[in-house]
């Protein structure tokens, strides 16, 4: 099972469209949109899970093509350290493909 980052999604995408979307490349166990806790407005970027060999399909396939006008950007996610250590390293990259 992999977890794939979708980057560059259109604001008005439901969670259903983008199933449907990657449900061409295979079976889908998971999709969630991110949204902002404040507005609860779509913050442009969420999660796929699908299969190994599926996900590794949706990546070569899918990343680039257009979904309701966006290019979409697909990669497999990268699981976002969870920093516990004191030595108050200040990060502030970009944290794009991290969950």
């Amino acid at each position: 099972m992999k977890k794939l980052y979708v980057g560059n999604l259109p604001w008005s995408i439901s969670e259903d469209e983008l199933r449907d979307f990657f449900a061409s490349f295979g079976n889908v166990t998971s999709v969630a949109i991110i949204t902002d806790r404040d507005t609860g407005r779509s913050r442009g970027f969420g999660f796929v899970e699908m299969d190994d060999a599926d996900a590794d399909r949706a990546i070569q396939e899918g990343s680039g093509k257009e979904l309701a006008g966006r290019t979409l950007r697909i990669d497999e996610a990268q699981e976002r350290s969870r920093g516990g250590g004191g030595d108050g390293g200040g990060g502030g990259g970009g944290g794009r493909g991290r969950y």
